[in-house]
């Protein structure tokens, strides 16, 4: 891998391990998030996807396995976006607004995640 793409990689893996831990050490109001989407257990699945993360990031951004790490944020980004950031439920436009930005990074990571993956055949 160049050094420009193994950046990217470390850029893209490290705000996983991040929050990843926040989950795992600190679930808060995401549980209440995951309960809203009747998700069985909610705490244990928070803390579940927070370790994912966790895994997901270091494997991309140590190049461990990084193209089934990259596919498996994108997975652990789907409950996480649409629990905690479905902007078309809010009706306070400020709060709209809020979670429609981040419902957009989420995607915008999920895009980048899925090129991550997919380098290697696009780049040949």
């Amino acid at each position: 891998m160049d050094i420009a793409f193994r950046l990217a990689c470390i850029a893209i893996g490290l705000p996983f391990v991040w929050l990843g831990y926040e989950a795992v050490t600190a679930p808060g109001a995401r549980v209440a998030m995951a309960a809203k989407l009747r998700i069985p257990h909610p705490e244990i699945a928070v803390r579940f996807n927070g370790v994912a993360m966790v895994a997901g990031g270091i494997g991309v951004a140590t190049g461990v396995l990084w193209q089934a790490a990259a596919v498996g944020l994108v997975i652990s980004l789907i409950p996480t976006t649409l629990a905690g950031h479905a902007f078309w439920a809010e009706t306070d436009p400020q709060a709209r607004k809020a979670n429609r930005i981040q419902f957009l990074k989420n995607l915008g990571l999920m895009g980048g995640l899925l090129a991550v993956a997919l380098a290697p055949y696009v780049n040949g």
